[in-house]
């Protein structure tokens, strides 16, 4: 028998990084069990439940024996359906059509396997940093020659251009945009788009819209998506799901709206991995689309009184800094007053307040210094939160 040992492993295998929100997660875990209170402010997961008629679509898919093997691309009422959502709510004409959808467990694997269809070795693949460790990761472990621009705090996380116009050329193949952006809240404004659509054009590059957090959004204003710029409904991959603006984050299923040509090999690569979602889960995106939008609202409703707590209690704090989030469900605040070791605060608070966050440097250098805090938590638990790091602090020695 081949015994498998660390030598055996593939070398790729060192090109992956970790989400490390899902560590904490388990120290959290594992000092709850310890009868510890421990506030979870780590894992981006709505602490909502899934409303009540999507469960029930579910429920009545799995009596009807919808548990067979499907489409790898998806259940076509499905993908009609988010065709028609998706260019509804981002108001794009043309409209998209079902061959424009791909349906994926979770918006992840979207990600890679949209990656794994465009990046050879040594393409070009810019992204922002700080950014959710994924792109990173699978493009590293496709051997494309990451770019990384940094977001500015000063510009309300939103990118710096300049470095970017500079920073991009004819050797770039794809562009990573996030907004609502995971882990800063930062939104980008029509005119960053505007300016990033006439570098895709003049530089032939595709962009990757990781939107995601688009119904979490706060702005008085409508969403507005790179793709609804001209020219760039044929050159743009939107990836969106279900799991944040549905509180679905278990159901795992996400999608990919895109040329025909692109999503049939990414298809393929849906075949080759996972090979379809589950019958009943597509089923429960169905009635996520076609039924009421006020769940939707209500939740939304409800995070932004959550970060206007959390927002407001962070900056009462000595040596911390937030600035307000335009979307998504983190704060990120500045502890360059406190400690340049921002993992090293992390674990402390963690440890010694009970409270589970995230390091920001675990989303790229740019993010060190700073701290992220899902505000998917209840008021009460907010409040707890502020007091323990309030009182913990002036222990720490980093």
């Amino acid at each position: 028998m081949l015994a498998v040992t660390g030598n055996r492993v593939a070398s790729a295998v060192a090109r992956l990084g970790a989400e490390n929100a899902f560590q904490v997660l388990a120290r959290a875990r594992a000092l709850e069990a310890q009868g510890r209170r421990v506030v979870h402010m780590e894992i981006g997961e709505p602490d909502f439940d899934t409303p009540k008629h999507i469960k029930r679509a579910a429920v009545e898919a799995l009596d009807a024996g919808d548990t067979h093997y499907l489409p790898s691309a998806g259940l076509g009422e499905l993908r009609a359906g988010v065709a028609e959502y998706a260019g509804r709510f981002r108001h794009i004409e043309p409209g998209y059509s079902a061959e424009n959808v791909v349906i994926t467990p979770g918006a992840k694997p979207a990600i890679w396997n949209t990656l794994c269809a465009l990046l050879d070795p040594g393409d070009e693949f810019v992204y922002f940093d700080p950014a959710y460790p994924a792109y990173a990761s699978a493009a590293s472990y496709l051997q494309a020659k990451t770019v990384a621009i940094p977001l500015r705090e000063e510009r309300d996380w939103r990118m710096d251009l300049g470095e970017l116009e500079r920073r991009v050329s004819d050797r770039t193949k794809l562009l990573v945009i996030n907004s609502p952006h995971n882990p800063t809240g930062g939104v980008l404004q029509a005119e960053d788009l505007e300016r990033i659509a006439a570098l895709a054009q003049r530089h032939d590059f595709l962009v990757l819209a990781d939107e995601i957090y688009s119904r979490n959004f706060y702005l008085d204003r409508e969403y507005l998506s790179i793709a609804a710029l001209p020219g760039m409904r044929e050159r743009t991959i939107v990836v969106d799901g279900f799991s944040k603006a549905y509180a679905m984050t278990g159901w795992r299923l996400g999608y990919a709206l895109m040329p025909k040509a692109l999503a049939d090999v990414v298809t393929l690569f849906n075949n080759n991995t996972f090979s379809c979602v589950a019958g009943f889960v597509q089923r429960a995106g169905i009635a996520a689309l076609q039924g009421p939008d006020e769940p939707v609202r209500a939740m939304n409703a409800t995070f932004r009184e959550r970060r206007d707590r959390i927002v407001a209690g962070l900056n009462r704090i000595a040596g911390l800094s937030c600035t307000l989030p335009e979307g998504a469900f983190y704060a990120f605040p500045n502890v360059s007053r406190i400690t340049q070791d921002d993992r090293a605060l992390a674990t402390f608070l963690l440890e010694h307040a009970g409270v589970a966050c995230t390091s920001g440097s675990a989303f790229g250098k740019a993010g060190g210094s700073y701290l992220r805090f899902s505000y998917a938590a209840s008021l009460d638990d907010i409040d707890w939160a502020l007091d323990a790091i309030a009182n913990a602090l002036p222990a720490f020695k980093g």
